[in-house]
């Protein structure tokens, strides 16, 4: 039987694993191809899987770099909870790429992926040659307006059980937040659930949804008005906003926010698109991520 770490999800993600260790925590991240370096960080409730579409075609001529987060995919999952707070994410993230020292990089974020990737490059702007944003956010407080209702339930008393024991959350934050669930296989699903087959292994899932800035009292709201301050580090850097517009978490409304931030940036709104356009759209959003990648003068 093979192990988390060489499961290749009946070959949908081929890649060599390979991990990085700091202060104890064992971060996965697959890194295929050379050339300019390409990072791309998902979000909660996924990890590098996301992304199995995008690596292989960027990798023909880019370095793609695609980290699991703390607690998520292929990386440990230590059990104190007090780890697991955004400013720490991007201390995770920090120390993985300044040990692999990429310069003129591009990151492209996605959910929490955002405010991690960006509080990493409001840390090192020289490093960041472009910015792909996809339905994310790194404002405080929370900018996507009612708080959808399966957050709320894990925010609750409630919550632990409801995660932990349960596994409640996985399932429905994916398939209820993709525009064409039935594209999900049960191959892909099984990719999904892989790394979450214990209550011990879904702690992530759990301080993610909890670990949102709503208001001042929340331990990350200071590191996220922080990162939220220094966007305008980027106000120069080529942008690109790529958006599936039948997301219910993260709306219109928090593109338009984006557009405010960065007026210079590209955009591409997918109509037939959810949260996790990934899914539902990956070949048009590789064809858009190349032709950015390959703009001259970018």
């Amino acid at each position: 039987m093979l192990t988390l770490r060489e499961e290749t999800f009946e070959g949908t993600y081929p890649f060599a694993p390979k991990y990085y260790v700091n202060r104890g925590v064992e971060m996965h991240f697959v890194d295929e191809g050379q050339g300019e370096p390409v990072v791309l960080l998902h979000g909660d409730p996924t990890w590098g899987y996301l992304y199995r579409n995008f690596i292989g075609p960027l990798a023909r001529q880019y370095r793609c770099i695609v980290p699991d987060q703390m607690g998520m995919g292929k990386s440990s999952v230590p059990q104190d909870r007090s780890l697991y707070r955004l400013e720490q994410h991007v201390n995770n993230l920090e120390a993985l790429l300044l040990s692999l020292d990429v310069r003129d990089l591009t990151l492209v974020l996605h959910d929490w992926g955002g405010p991690v990737g960006l509080g990493f490059a409001t840390r090192h702007p020289e490093r960041i040659r472009r910015l792909v944003l996809m339905n994310t956010w790194a404002f405080a407080p929370w900018p996507g307006g009612p708080f959808p209702r399966l957050l709320q339930l894990i925010r609750s008393e409630r919550g632990e059980g409801f995660v932990l024991q349960k596994n409640g959350y996985l399932e429905p934050a994916l398939k209820g937040t993709t525009h064409f669930p039935e594209q999900l296989t049960e191959t892909i699903m099984q990719g999904y659930r892989a790394p979450f087959s214990t209550p011990e292994s879904r702690l992530a899932m759990l301080c993610w949804s909890r670990d949102i800035p709503v208001d001042e009292t929340d331990v990350s709201y200071a590191e996220m008005k922080r990162i939220e301050h220094q966007l305008s580090l980027f106000r120069h850097t080529p942008v690109l906003l790529v958006w599936g517009i039948r997301d219910p978490v993260l709306s219109r409304a928090v593109l338009k926010l984006w557009k405010q931030v960065y007026p210079h940036a590209e955009t591409d709104e997918i109509e037939n698109a959810s949260h996790f356009l990934q899914e539902d759209a990956p070949a048009r959003i590789v064809q858009r991520l190349e032709a950015f990648l390959h703009a001259p003068g970018v």
